[in-house]
């Protein structure tokens, strides 16, 4: 299983240094490939925090769906 599989929330921290999150949706094609989408929200948050409350209150998202960079 790839990573986007595993994380499906991406959070980045901008120039500015705002949070934001990064909604990711992986398919596979007929061959077993991996078609990953991603689709960044228009929401900034001020914490890692604030991002992953947002995104468990408006997608479910569970402990260990993030990943950081």
């Amino acid at each position: 299983m790839s990573d986007a599989t595993l994380r499906p929330f991406l959070i980045n921290k901008d120039e500015a240094g705002n949070f934001r999150l990064t909604v990711r949706d992986t398919r596979f094609n007929s061959q077993g490939y991996p078609i990953v989408t991603s689709e960044l929200q228009d929401d900034l948050f001020k914490t890692a925090t604030a991002a992953k409350a947002f995104a468990r209150d408006n997608f479910r998202a569970m402990p260990g769906q993030y990943a950081m960079k």
